[in-house]
């Protein structure tokens, strides 16, 4: 099937018109099929055939791999397009893109039985998307200034085919990478898409004038950072040393997000979530220093970072896309929304906060955490529905 990625106006079903359409319907989708499966296993000991993994490892693949990559790749494909003016893919290519990845879901929402078909529908999929991401983007001599994009996405592709060769035997340590490698590797995504995009959006959005501190020392020294942590966490695994650099990391950010405050966005759900996921991952820097320092759970600190940050930006980024993308107006998304952000919100403080200081009913915690996200994730995909399967408002393409 020949690719087609040019700018001629797609044919066929609008879902299929741009890469957020299907990629964001489908994240909707996996986070409750995922998270419902995941909690009658955890709540109910649900029997999920997982005998080469344990069964919060298959969690993590699925968050990591399943949800989290398909934002990514709705985002990517969309923005890609925008950054470059080039056609990404549509119609039938995008639908060989979208098909690859939700087989392999539904393979594994069967646990590990079909892991190998799996894994080179994984492949497969993998390496579409980059070809299709970097194409644009090579096409319009944009490859230095997207470089940081680029690596980041190969580098989780890369941490995926090393879990996958955990799984498998082959490779000792990579369950580990992939999963902790992954997390990692997204927020950095996060972060680095988020200082571009962020204090644009509260600026845009607040509706007064206003100018958010940024600062060249504070990217370079984020960056520096994390990527110290990386290799001290997935290579070296020098706990105190990775608590240091969490801790260089929690400053850091708080310093940013102080600058980036104006009363404004606590008016729109579409900045004020945006603002929160950041503190979470934030937080999740601070706890993953107390992991070494006071005993918190790491598993605490890694949540922090997935449902707190993670979860809340992609919900609200997803929104705010969909929103622009169909042709409406992204300063006024719909109610459901900010109900359905308002609970993730809500998720994430049961997961995180509460535990730190009430252990006694940790996996009652635990399991309304997940109610709460599915709810969320239901809100989210019934309320989205209509406008990603319909044609754009305004009659454009897209």
């Amino acid at each position: 099937m020949k690719l087609d990625i040019s700018n001629n106006k797609p044919s066929g079903p609008a879902l299929f018109n741009l890469g957020f359409r299907p990629f964001f319907l489908g994240a909707g989708i996996i986070s409750v099929l995922s998270i419902s499966l995941w909690s009658a296993v955890y709540l109910f000991q649900f029997s999920l055939d997982t005998q080469l993994l344990s069964t919060s490892q298959w969690h993590a693949h699925e968050m990591i791999y399943g949800y989290s990559l398909a934002v990514i790749a709705g985002f990517l494909l969309t923005a890609v397009k925008n950054w470059t003016g080039v056609q990404t893919l549509s119609g039938k290519p995008l639908l060989l893109l979208f098909t690859l990845w939700a087989m392999a879901r539904l393979l594994w929402l069967f646990g590990t039985s079909y892991l190998v078909v799996a894994g080179i529908l994984e492949a497969l999929f993998s390496l579409l998307l980059l070809f299709s991401i970097s194409l644009p983007i090579f096409k319009a001599k944009q490859s230095l200034k997207q470089i940081a994009i680029l690596s980041k996405l190969i580098l989780i592709i890369t941490f995926n085919s090393l879990f996958y060769l955990g799984a498998l035997g082959i490779l000792d340590n990579g369950i580990f990478w992939g999963i902790y490698g992954g997390i990692y590797v997204i927020i950095a995504l996060v972060l680095t898409m988020g200082r571009r995009v962020v204090p644009f959006f509260i600026e845009k959005g607040v509706g007064y004038p206003v100018t958010l501190f940024n600062s060249k020392w504070l990217d370079f020294s984020n960056l520096f950072l994390l990527l110290a942590f990386l290799v001290s966490e997935l290579l070296l695994k020098d706990l105190q040393l990775s608590a240091y650099l969490a801790l260089g990391l929690f400053i850091i950010n708080s310093i940013r997000l102080v600058g980036w405050h104006t009363p404004g966005i606590w008016k729109k759900s579409l900045l004020w979530s945006l603002y929160l996921s950041f503190w979470f991952i934030t937080l999740g820097f601070l706890l993953l220093a107390g992991v070494y320092f006071v005993g918190i759970s790491k598993y605490t600190a890694i949540h922090a970072l997935t449902v707190g940050g993670i979860g809340i930006i992609t919900m609200s980024m997803m929104s705010r896309v969909a929103l622009g993308h169909t042709g409406r107006d992204i300063s006024n998304p719909p109610k459901t929304i900010s109900y359905a952000l308002g609970i993730l919100f809500s998720g994430a403080i049961v997961r995180v906060i509460v535990p730190l200081f009430e252990t006694q009913y940790y996996t009652l915690w635990i399991g309304l955490s997940q109610a709460l996200w599915i709810v969320a994730f239901l809100i989210f995909t019934i309320t989205y529905l209509p406008l990603l399967i319909k044609p754009r408002i305004d009659g454009q393409p897209g």
